[in-house]
């Protein structure tokens, strides 16, 4: 049963549609290990006042695989729809960058037609 993307919402229920049940928490994470030459050129593109783009793909990656590790656990657990998304995101010691997303996932029944 795949997830649709109206059902994937950071609120406690989704409009229209019938929590049937709930699976509980579900988790996805990501981390994206830090690169020395991009960094070096970062921190030269900030000093000139240039915007950190390559900082934001790399975030925006991790955020991406952890999003659709998320949605491939629940999917598993037999859940169409996700409540309550939220993502945290850190920097490990390392420089690397790690986000994790989490929401519950849950069983929605859809409205009658």
């Amino acid at each position: 049963m795949a997830i649709a993307p109206n059902a994937v919402v950071t609120f406690e229920r989704v409009d229209g549609y019938r929590i049937i049940r709930s699976f509980g928490f579900a988790y996805g994470h990501a981390s994206r290990p830090r690169n020395v030459l991009r960094a070096t050129f970062r921190s030269i593109g900030a000093f000139i006042g240039l915007a950190p783009i390559e900082y934001l793909t790399e975030a925006e990656r991790a955020r991406s695989e952890s999003l659709n590790s998320l949605l491939r656990k629940a999917e598993d657990l037999g859940a169409n729809g996700i409540l309550g998304l939220q993502f945290q995101a850190s920097e490990a010691a390392d420089g690397s960058t790690r986000v994790l997303a989490f929401g519950e996932a849950v069983l929605l029944e859809p409205p009658p037609l």
